[in-house]
């Protein structure tokens, strides 16, 4: 006999008060940029210590059960614990560590207070509150300010421009900069705001006011920022949505013909992207060094060697005032502090091992995620499981995370950790996402 799961219940205060949890942990994992510029780096720290102390009581709270935490993940994050043991910059990699440790602390209360429909609901919110603000803090600057604004913690005098929190070039044509100060990380925000929203809609999760705002602004950002970087990574998103819907289309025995074109799609993306990489570079607004990238990867390459099996230790976000990150990528008279690749500054920080664990944990959760994405609507032959548009969100935000770590590295910090985090507890722990604590 076959039978249904129960209707969705109907929001309580709890869910209510986790949700809003979850919706401020989002806020400001992705407001770390914002925080830092607006308010320094002691109001920053303030902040995330408040929502760390809210988050283990939480978590001691509500405790998950062990089963369900993946394994990989957590031998990932012993790893890079025990990598402060032969680290070659000790202090960097202790605070390095209690960073990450901090953020997936964050990113696990979250899931052991939320449903993710709820999850999903904060995460929308979240990024849409900051692409509206960030869109309203450039309009602001350039019919009242009329100059760029530089972060509190810096004087900006004889500084390029990339020092600055907003250039003043939204009513001259130039590439935005947001909330966040930086254009490339303000267009991830609004695509995973873009990719988040219309998963909501056709989920019918959100009002049509939610849904217009949100992928205008999400839209609007996007073309303002013209982030070439976000552009590869949307198309990689939308081939894998193609993909999934086609394969949601057959029977698990019938697949192969569809499986056989997505390779075939693969193989001549790769060939155009080996073969026409001039003119695809050209096409995309990038240098053949793209922007500088290369000479970071080889100068990354060239001290990863020096340590290749276990690496340099854990520090995830570099530290300018750490040996060798103060002067490791340096550009134009700006020091960046990550090597552009997340593959690449987990194997620097954590050699051959670290990139096994870490990149094991990305196989389990691909598996998974497109598990949910297209078999999911079936547990057994008992259990009948009814589809829903949000069971597409973890494939669709681990492509993006994933396909965007390949140039940059937020990935492994901050909001990349802690929403990559998110995903694979969720799709780990709840066989239906929406079942509760699963006790």
């Amino acid at each position: 006999m076959t039978s249904t799961l129960p209707a969705r219940p109907a929001r309580t205060a709890p869910a209510r008060g986790a949700t809003t949890f979850a919706t401020l942990a989002f806020l400001v994992l992705f407001g770390g940029d914002v925080l830092r510029n607006g308010t320094g780096w002691w109001g920053w720290g303030a902040t995330c210590v408040a929502m760390v102390v809210a988050a283990v009581v939480l978590v001691v709270r509500h405790p998950p059960r062990v089963r369900t935490l993946p394994r990989l993940l957590v031998l990932f994050l012993v790893f890079a614990v025990a990598s402060i043991a032969w680290s070659q910059y000790p202090a960097g990699s202790a605070i390095g560590i209690v960073l990450t440790l901090m953020t997936s602390v964050g990113a696990l209360a979250i899931t052991v207070v939320a449903p993710w429909p709820a999850i999903v609901a904060a995460l929308g919110r979240a990024l849409r509150i900051h692409v509206v603000a960030s869109l309203l803090f450039e309009v602001v600057v350039g019919l009242f300010v009329r100059q760029p604004v530089c972060p509190v913690y810096l004087d900006c005098t004889g500084r390029p421009a990339a020092w600055f929190w907003s250039r003043d070039v939204l009513f001259e044509g130039g590439r935005i900069q947001g909330l966040q100060g930086n254009s490339n990380i303000l267009a991830i925000i609004a695509l995973l705001a873009l990719i988040v929203t219309a998963v909501q809609a056709a989920d019918r999760s959100i009002t049509r006011g939610s849904t217009v705002v949100g992928l205008a602004a999400a839209l609007l950002a996007l073309a303002l920022t013209r982030s070439a970087t976000v552009a590869v990574v949307a198309v990689a998103v939308g081939l894998v949505l193609l993909l999934v819907l086609a394969t949601r289309r057959r029977e698990p025995g019938r697949r192969a013909p569809v499986f056989g074109v997505a390779a075939f799609v693969v193989v001549v993306g790769v060939a155009v992207a080996v073969f026409a990489r001039g003119p695809l570079l050209a096409v995309l607004g990038k240098s053949g060094d793209l922007t500088g990238r290369t000479d970071i990867w080889s100068a990354v390459y060239d001290l990863g060697v020096q340590h290749p099996v276990v690496g340099w230790g854990w520090v995830s976000y570099w530290f300018p005032f750490v040996e060798p990150f103060s002067d490791l990528a340096e550009r134009n008279g700006v020091v960046y502090l990550q090597a552009h690749d997340a593959y690449l500054d987990v194997w620097f920080q954590l050699g051959w091992i670290g990139l096994a664990l870490f990149g094991l944990t990305i196989v389990g959760v691909v598996l998974r995620s497109w598990w949910w994405a297209v078999d999911r609507r079936m547990l057994s032959r008992e259990v009948a499981a009814p589809w829903s548009a949000l069971d597409l969100l973890p494939l669709l935000l681990v492509t993006a995370l994933l396909v965007h770590g390949v140039t940059e590295s937020r990935l492994i910090v901050e909001w990349g950790w802690a929403t990559f985090v998110v995903v694979v507890l969720v799709t780990r722990r709840d066989p239906f996402g929406w079942t509760g604590h699963d006790r």
